[in-house]
């Protein structure tokens, strides 16, 4: 990985000013002098299962994943962050070791913050803390709605959700296709979902001839929305 020039917070996305705004100029001007911007090529394990971490990591560009490895050996990812969000901060604020492994999707940008610093942000910013917690509180939320999906859904709907909602937050738009898509192997579609990567693939086949989506190599375009939305049996 590769140290980079250093880049303003306030200057990154949205998701990273939603917590940075609660800072004053001059502890803002701190954290931008010590936190550690680095690129990570594609597959690039950033944190393993077992690892105390030593601090927080703010994805900055790129997508990561975050997994586990079952007892039979297989992945089972049980998140993907973009921009704008923090990684492993459940770990960091429970002081355990990770109960996962996270690695990148693709060339990515993530800023480490050291324990030390976070801490003292958090007490001296009760705001700062709010969201913090606010953060938690929702990645939890996403952990028990994740955990229905896969207890109660069919494949079929699992994947017509996941595509949904990965259509929702890649925001992902190549200038040849001025339409958004979704840029993910199968394997990693198929370790969302927890399934195997043949049935991924039979059923974009079927999705593909049903007209819910277009696939052009790896990328997946979403052209019925509402017959995917009924699939999923989401409602409202």
């Amino acid at each position: 990985m590769k140290k980079l020039k250093e880049t303003c917070c306030e200057n990154c996305t949205e998701g990273f000013q939603s917590f940075y705004n609660k800072l004053d100029k001059a502890d803002l001007q701190y954290l931008n002098e010590e936190k550690i911007p680095r690129n990570y090529k594609k597959g690039t394990i950033i944190f393993s299962e077992g690892q105390k971490p030593q601090g927080l990591f703010c994805l900055r560009e790129g997508k990561v994943k975050v997994f586990k490895i079952s007892l039979d050996g297989r992945e089972q990812i049980t998140r993907i962050l973009f921009p704008g969000e923090l990684l492993g901060l459940k770990a960091l604020l429970s002081g355990n070791s990770y109960s996962v492994s996270s690695a990148t999707l693709d060339d990515s940008v993530l800023c480490f913050i050291s324990k030390t610093d976070f801490f003292q942000l958090m007490l001296k910013y009760p705001e700062f803390t709010k969201a913090i917690i606010i953060s938690l509180s929702q990645l939890l939320e996403q952990a028990e709605f994740r955990m229905i999906s896969l207890a109660h859904k069919p494949v079929r709907e699992r994947l017509a959700e996941t595509l949904l909602f990965l259509n929702k937050t890649f925001h992902n738009t190549a200038p040849s296709y001025p339409r958004s898509y979704l840029n993910i192997t199968r394997q990693d579609m198929a370790n969302i979902i927890g399934t195997a990567p043949e049935t991924v693939i039979r059923l974009l086949s079927e999705f593909k001839e049903s007209k819910l989506i277009e696939i052009k190599g790896r990328k997946i375009f979403l052209s019925n929305i509402y017959g995917l939305r009924k699939i999923a049996n989401i409602t409202g």
